[in-house]
């Protein structure tokens, strides 16, 4: 567990919780003792620049890149006339160096697994093994794997077995290109006129 990580979990302490929150502030984060952190909380680069609001869950294995900001999309409301009630960062999510994660109304939770990537604005709910990014952030793809559903099967080759090359599939879209291996000389049947 890093220094930083350290200092997050213990900021609720009784005695020493403001000694934290100023250690933290040194640090360039602001982490308030409202937030609900979960287990195995994984912050790199120090989390220069992070900034969580009060109302905020992150669950179990959460990773947190510098520069992350989880807000409100109306600062400029009291908070207590704001529509945002909470955001949810799920189990395993990752959220890269810069992301921006603003609540305009109710809940927004970003799903089990769910990669924000890089100085992403995300405004909306996610569901889980989803990749988002850019600004507004839109999703791009699916993780594979524990987060995402499993890679599709490489297609038949000419043969109808997969194709490989190596020990690693190829993927086959049935048209030849350049790239495509051709068949042996032998195996191709002569044109007839």
């Amino acid at each position: 567990m890093s220094l930083v990580t350290a200092l997050i979990h213990r900021r609720r302490h009784r005695l020493l919780g403001r000694l934290v929150q100023e250690a933290l502030a040194l640090y360039g984060m602001e982490v308030p003792a409202a937030c609900e952190i979960g287990p195995g909380l994984a912050v790199f680069h120090r989390g220069f620049g992070t900034v969580l609001h009060p109302y905020t869950t992150l669950g179990a294995g959460v990773t947190l890149y510098n520069g992350v900001t989880i807000g409100r999309a109306d600062p400029w409301v009291p908070q207590e006339e704001s529509a945002m009630r909470r955001v949810v960062v799920e189990d395993g999510a990752v959220l890269c160096a810069g992301a921006k994660v603003v609540c305009k109304e109710g809940v927004l939770t970003v799903g089990a697994g769910t990669v924000v990537g890089a100085n992403a604005v995300l405004t909306r709910s996610t569901g889980p093994g989803e990749i988002w990014a850019g600004v507004p952030a839109r999703k791009v793809g699916m993780r594979a794997g524990r987060w995402g559903p499993s890679p599709a099967p490489p297609a038949p080759g000419p043969s109808g077995r997969p194709q490989t090359y190596g020990s690693r599939p190829v993927p086959h879209s049935g048209k030849r290109t350049s790239h495509s291996p051709s068949p042996p000389a032998s195996s191709v049947a002569p044109e007839k006129p």
